[in-house]
């Protein structure tokens, strides 16, 4: 009899045993970042547009040549200073200022004239260099003084790593993009509407001119767009607008615009190869859509917003019931991961912000930022979304402090340092579910002492516990130190990494050479 009822509770506890550990694996188990993808061309990028987060990078950091993808920002720039029922006129500067073997696509002369709103389709459809050159000249008086505006305007937008020479893209040793502010770029330009619509065009009728006195039709050249066929490699139902590109020093470049699901991403190609770079441009496309979430902040976040104790913002205490967060804000997740496995942490408050605003909360994902929202007041949050309903919010001082956030946190974004941040991550997690699993295990030994044995058993039982107790203590201890150490490693690390980002240059590099060498280290460890 005192064998089966040992047998049983052996049962039992190798059960309780089972069950921490279940519980230990869905404690820790924060998915990693998706990286399974690649693409031909040497460089690209794939941003979601409503976040900001960089899903995925491929020398995303490395200079190259745009070619007619600067006419994207060329667009927006002009968009941001001209009325689109503006006339211009085609000078002989616009007219010449092309490289011989460029073309002439709607055979135009000088003298011509189009309103701004043709000449945005003759750009954007059909890359006309030309028109380029007038809406140049028509906004800013010179295409020098164009450029100049271009720049300022992918400062405004934190582009830190490109810098423009001309407004149609052609050959110029200093006109250089990176795919990562590339992506920053067309984020801002296909949330500009009418940018959007008109990239979006299949075909437009543009004006006359000289040589077409009925007008002329203009018809987009990007294939994810335009292809209807479900059999075509082209195919990409997702795909709404984009802009081409190609040089050959620069090779063939893309830009793509995506919507699915109330998603929005854009992914960037750059030193593609014919035929393949569309194929390239939808494999991230589809990755970016396919493979993340975007989870509303304001409906999901309760820390400084609810319970009864004050809370501390930046200094000051605030009674949770008297503020709020900013509403319509997203952060960017795996599919598969709950806003639960965000990181938070509290901002200050940025210059420009709205009134009511008591700090920033940003989100991190594997030392990936991933979005970010106010935290007002009450009052203040709801004067703030009445004037976005109405359409004259200002809210690029959030959007700019978390892109220059991002790139603290995430340095590099690309797939290549994904994998030694995730690991890096997971080791520090690692503790606080082993804890979980403890209690979880604790309460399951409580529940089975309150069966009905019999006294004997019931001391049996008993004593077991309380040698699992005192196991469950040392492990308890060790995990305490353990947590420590991995807290203490994770500030080193910070600490390592703001150094090297503040050096600059090969610094980026060097930290994640070091990323790698842990990640070795520890692989090592596991194995011995």
């Amino acid at each position: 009899m005192i064998r089966t009822l040992k047998k049983k509770l052996a049962k039992v506890l190798c059960g309780v045993l089972v069950f921490a550990q279940l519980g230990t694996i869905q404690a820790f188990a924060r998915p990693d970042w998706p990286s399974d993808t690649g693409i031909a061309a040497e460089a690209g990028a794939v941003m979601d547009v409503d976040t900001g987060t960089m899903l995925f990078g491929q020398n995303s950091h490395v200079e190259y040549y745009p070619a007619s993808i600067t006419k994207i920002l060329t667009a927006l720039v002009v968009l941001e200073h001209a009325d689109l029922s503006d006339t211009v006129t085609y000078s002989d500067k616009a007219m010449n200022s092309v490289e011989a073997d460029s073309g002439n696509k709607l055979s135009l002369v000088a003298g011509d004239t189009m309103t701004v709103e043709d000449c945005l389709y003759a750009l954007l459809l059909a890359s006309v260099n030309q028109a380029a050159n007038a809406l140049a000249e028509h906004v800013a008086g010179s295409m020098s003084d164009f450029v100049d505006m271009m720049n300022a305007k992918i400062a405004e937008l934190g582009c830190t790593e490109s810098h423009f020479a001309n407004p149609s893209g052609l050959n110029s040793d200093d006109q250089v993009v990176t795919a990562y502010d590339m992506t920053k770029i067309a984020a801002a330009a296909y949330s500009n509407p009418k940018l959007l619509e008109i990239s979006s065009a299949k075909s437009r009728k543009v004006g006359p001119t000289t040589n077409n006195p009925d007008g002329v039709n203009v018809r987009n050249e990007h294939r994810l767009v335009i292809t209807e066929d479900t059999s075509s490699e082209f195919y990409c139902p997702e795909a709404v607008a984009g802009k081409t590109g190609y040089l050959l020093k620069a090779g063939n470049t893309l830009v793509t615009y995506g919507e699915k699901d109330g998603r929005r991403v854009v992914s960037v190609i750059l030193k593609g190869s014919p035929r393949q770079y569309f194929v390239d441009g939808k494999s991230l496309l589809q990755f970016g859509l396919n493979r993340f979430q975007n989870v509303d902040i304001a409906e999901n976040e309760t820390r400084y917003v609810t319970g009864e104790d004050q809370v501390d913002v930046n200094g000051t205490s605030y009674a949770p019931s008297d503020l709020a967060i900013q509403t319509g804000k997203k952060i960017t997740l795996p599919k598969d991961a709950t806003f639960a496995d965000a990181e938070l942490s509290l901002g200050a408050v940025p210059d420009g912000a709205p009134e009511g605003t008591v700090g920033v909360l940003n989100y991190i994902y594997n030392e990936r930022k991933i979005g970010s929202a106010y935290l007002m007041t009450k009052a203040g949050a709801e004067a703030l979304a009445a004037a976005e309903a109405a359409g004259g919010a200002e809210t690029t001082a959030a959007e700019e402090t978390s892109e220059e956030s991002t790139d603290a946190a995430d340095p590099s974004a690309d797939d290549e340092s994904t994998e030694a941040e995730t690991e890096t991550m997971g080791e520090a997690d690692v503790t606080t579910a082993a804890g979980d699993a403890d209690n979880a295990s604790n309460q399951v030994g409580s529940n089975d002492v309150k069966t009905g044995f019999p006294a004997k058993i019931l001391l049996i039982v008993i004593g077991v516990l309380a040698v699992a107790a005192l196991i469950g203590g040392g492990i308890w201890f060790t995990i305490r130190n353990n947590k420590k150490e991995a807290k203490a490693e994770a500030l080193r690390r910070e600490k390592r990494r703001q150094r090297l980002m503040a050096e600059g240059g090969d610094a980026e590099a060097e930290f994640n050479r070091l990323l790698e060498e842990k990640r070795k280290r520890d692989e090592e460890r596991r194995k011995r």
